[in-house]
């Protein structure tokens, strides 16, 4: 068996002391997620989480740090996620950019009441990378390196 990792970006997006969530299917049942997805081939990771948010809630962002870089190995599929955690700014919304099928909604809560739906999260890394956003951690983003394709 080959053990494939997936690489994921995540965005959290922060305005007057809220958080920008997506709400969305998984497992058959309904969840709470900051806008986040799978790294496709050729872009970059910032380019991924640019790329996430659009498509999740017409949010154009600009990456300012990276919070942080996480595993995670989901019990009911064994697949280990890698997620790379970044805090942006927004840019602007951009309202004619058509939303990813499997989102139905998207919400602004406070941690408190992103706290008091800890049974909607999608999973542990949605809180982890938010309370280490509130708790300031912070990398500049020339901490990712990439090596441009074909070099």
């Amino acid at each position: 068996m080959i053990w494939t990792p997936h690489a994921t970006v995540a965005t959290i997006v922060e305005e007057d002391g809220k958080f920008l969530f997506v709400e969305e299917r998984s497992n058959n049942r309904d969840v709470i997620n900051q806008p986040a997805g799978h790294i496709e081939q050729g872009e970059t990771i910032a380019e991924a989480a640019i790329r996430e948010t659009l498509e999740e809630t017409g949010w154009l962002v600009k990456p300012e740090y990276l919070v942080g870089i996480y595993t995670y190995t989901a019990p009911y599929n064994d697949v280990t996620y890698y997620r790379f955690c970044f805090a942006a700014s927004k840019i602007r919304f951009v309202e004619e950019h058509p939303i990813d099928s499997d989102i139905h909604g998207q919400c602004w809560l406070s941690k408190s009441e992103f706290e008091d739906k800890k049974h909607y999260h999608r999973g542990p890394l949605v809180a982890q990378c938010l309370q280490d956003y509130i708790d300031g951690k912070n990398f500049p983003l020339s901490l990712i390196y990439e090596h441009p394709l074909g070099t």
